[in-house]
Order: structure tokens, then sequence, then C-alpha cells
């Protein structure tokens, strides 16, 4: 594993009355990609600006790549880069003038200004647009532009705000890439905030889970997996050639059989004990073939309800 990167202990914050994060305690190593999960309102994105040093800690601390966010906040500012919900954009200028433009914000000298942004055009797959008014660029390409202006002070790591929300299919695919892409290419660090959790799944190495603005875990989505698996009963996966009413009745007979659950040619049988030979025959003797079996892989999905529920 990693150094760690990102560390925050005890991390809190108030508006008024409201606690939006409750004593958080959370570390991010460094080059890997973290998906932050939770509803909206359950504190992710307060979580961002005050790992950015963009607001202030009601109490407890972080650190950012050995900063302290609140004395090295502009350290901080230095070496992550944050792409918000719902950026705004130049519209009326083009995609190389809105580079242009945060290039000199950030004070990176002109002719290296010119050298990224050729650069970061290519890595987004927007060189072909790069003169093109933003005006005229789909949700999509504007997040790829989002993409490159957080990446042209080249920050060690950078913070996602819900970055596929709202895109079609092949625009959230596109977005996967670049940022899969940079974390293989560049080592960069990667913290994705998103309630969307199939995309969290494809794309992040381990995740946390927030509620109330608590940490409720963290870990790897296979460690999370296992735990779960190890929490209820034994649960196996079965891929068959053919399945039938019969069939199924016929499991769910079985001694020490809860439960069977069907999707498409998949059975997922779970049991209070090891029934899976007995499981079998019965399957052979109705004439299908076995053609997998294994222990059951929950989803992100089904992993975050459950700790959700159970939180």
């Amino acid at each position: 594993m990693s150094q760690p990167f990102i560390q925050t202990q005890e991390l809190t914050k108030y508006y008024g009355d409201v606690k939006a994060v409750d004593h958080l305690d959370l570390t991010v190593h460094e080059g890997e990609i973290f998906g932050f999960l939770g509803p909206n309102g359950a504190g992710k994105t307060t979580t961002l600006l005050m790992l950015m040093g963009l607001t202030v800690p009601t109490s407890g601390t972080a650190t950012v790549g050995g900063y302290n966010i609140i004395k090295d906040s502009r350290e901080v500012r230095r070496i992550a880069g944050l792409l918000p919900e719902g950026a705004g954009y130049y519209e009326d200028l083009t995609a190389r003038q809105n580079l242009r433009y945060i290039g000199q914000l950030n004070d990176i000298p002109k002719p290296e200004i010119e050298k990224r942004i050729a650069d970061l055009l290519e890595v987004v797959d927007l060189a072909k647009w790069a003169d093109t008014k933003v005006e005229k660029f789909s949700r999509g390409m504007k997040q790829r532009l989002g993409i490159a202006e957080v990446l042209i002070k080249k920050p060690k790591v950078a913070f996602f705000d819900e970055p596929t929300i709202g895109l079609d299919p092949q625009g959230t695919k596109e977005i996967r890439d670049v940022l899969i892409g940079l974390n293989k290419e560049q080592r960069l660090t990667v913290f994705i905030s998103s309630h969307l959790l199939y995309e969290v799944q494809q794309t992040c190495q381990r995740v946390g889970i927030i509620r109330g603005g608590k940490l409720i875990v963290a870990d790897t989505i296979g460690n999370l997996s296992n735990k779960l698996a190890g929490k209820e009963k034994m649960a196996i996966e079965f891929e068959l050639s053919k399945i039938s009413p019969d069939l199924i009745r016929e499991i769910k007979n079985i001694n020490g059989v809860t439960s069977v659950d069907q999707e498409n040619l998949k059975l997922y049988v779970h049991m209070e004990r090891d029934n899976s030979s007995e499981v079998s025959e019965t399957i052979m003797k109705h004439g299908a073939t076995i053609l997998l079996m294994k222990p059951k892989e929950y989803s992100l999905e089904e992993i975050f309800l459950k700790y959700y529920e159970e939180a």
C-alpha cells in the first residue's frame, strides 16, 4: 500500500446548528482512485471544500500532501485541483481560451501555458474542438474541459464532485476512461465524490461510505464484499444452462436453503450451511448443466445498502 496522501482527524463542520460533517477520520493513499459515497446532503461536498482549504472546519483538522488544510491552505490549493458539481465555463470563449485564462490565474508562464493546453486537449480528447466556443459543447465535452482546467496546474491530487452526473452512457464512459488513464499514466491521486454507485464500482479502487456526516466504513470493494458475505448466511452463485420453476421450487425445499434468487440463467442460493452438493445434484437431476459455481460476490449497490441500513 502506498503512503497516505490525505488524512483527516476528527474533521467536523457545522452550518449553524446543522452538523454537516461529524468527526471524520479518513485516509486516502497516494496514487489511488478513492470513491466517497453517500446521498445528497450526506456531507460529501462539505468534506471536499474543507480538504481544498476553501472552508474552515469547526473542529478537527486534515492534511493533504503533508500540508495542513488550515495553516497551509495556499499550499494545499497549489497541489490540489477541484472540479465542482455544475462547474461554470466562459461559454463565449473557446476551449483554448478557457484553459489559457485558468493558466494565467494560476501564474503559469505564458510559453508553458500553451504547451500544457496543447497536451491537455489531447488528453481529454478535445484537440479537434480547441478553437470552438464552449457554448457549442455537449455536457460531456464541458466535463472533459473541466478536467483539463483542473489539470493545467499539474496537481498531485484531483477532487471531482459528481463528475458523471447528467451524462449519457457514452459521455460517462469517456470521463471514466480519462480519470482511469490519468491515474495510471501520471499516478494522479483521484478523489471522487458521488452517489452513482455503478460508476464508482467501475472506477475506484477503494470507497468510503458517509451518512449524516459520519464515515460508516472505508475499504476496497472486494474486502467489503467479503465482510458482507461473512456477516450473512452462505450464498452460492450458480450459472446454469437452463432454469425451470420446478427446479427453483425443489431447491427451496432442500433442508437448510433459506432463499433462492434468479437473475436470467443465474441462481443465488442462500443457505444456513454448505448444501452446495445437494443443490448441485438437484440441478443435474432436472437436466441442467452447471456452467459456473462460486460464492456470491456483492455489488457495490448491495454493499452500500447493507452498510447504510445498519449504520
